[in-house]
């Protein structure tokens, strides 16, 4: 129902709100403050349908998108998304980072990564960016899994496609979805111990 500029002002007014709309108080509240902010009323049932918390297929009504657009200080819908599409913050962009690439790596080599919260994986790369996971802890991967993957960024999320697992493969994982990896270590070749 919602396009992805809809979405992106619902998390941007979350995020100003303080908290997620998720239940009837949160959005009677919500409601509430808006009136109180901009001097303009939107009700908790029309917020309710916008963030799909009662079900409805009709899309937002133009003045309900300008009033949640002035509660983020923006003149109307119509200048919220003109601003998105200037903003440095979503424009793509080169940026630095502790990384380590796969065609780097020697393949017998041990590679360690971890995410918050206490995640730790200890990785054999067997080559031509594939991983096994030789031991796992407090992560739903195991050893013996395997994934492809042609780096690891830190204080960025690892997003992998499947997991191969037991002749099959899974949905795709997101390991760091919170903060990012906070781990990368080469520890050694295998081959070499």
């Amino acid at each position: 129902m919602n396009s992805s500029e809809i979405e992106e002002l619902k998390l941007l007014i979350e995020q100003k709100f303080g908290k997620q709309l998720s239940t009837t108080t949160d959005f009677n509240e919500f409601s509430l403050t808006v009136t109180k902010t901009i001097g303009i009323q939107v009700s908790a049932s029309t917020l309710k349908r916008m963030w799909g918390y009662v079900s409805d297929s009709h899309k937002p009504r133009r003045l309900t998108l300008d009033t949640l657009a002035r509660y983020l200080g923006h003149n109307d819908y119509h200048a919220f998304l003109l601003w998105l599409k200037t903003s440095t913050r979503y424009n793509s962009s080169f940026f630095s980072a502790e990384q380590l690439i796969s065609n780097d790596v020697e393949p017998g080599a041990t590679v360690e990564i971890g995410w918050s919260p206490n995640r730790l994986l200890r990785l054999s790369y067997l080559g031509d960016s594939l991983y096994e996971v030789t031991e796992a802890e407090n992560s739903k991967l195991r050893p013996g899994d395997r994934f492809m993957t042609g780096c690891f960024i830190k204080e960025q999320p690892l997003y992998l496609p499947y997991i191969e697992r037991g002749g099959g493969r899974t949905a795709p994982f997101i390991a760091g979805r919170n903060g990012g990896l906070t781990v990368i270590n080469v520890c050694k070749n295998n081959s070499e111990a």
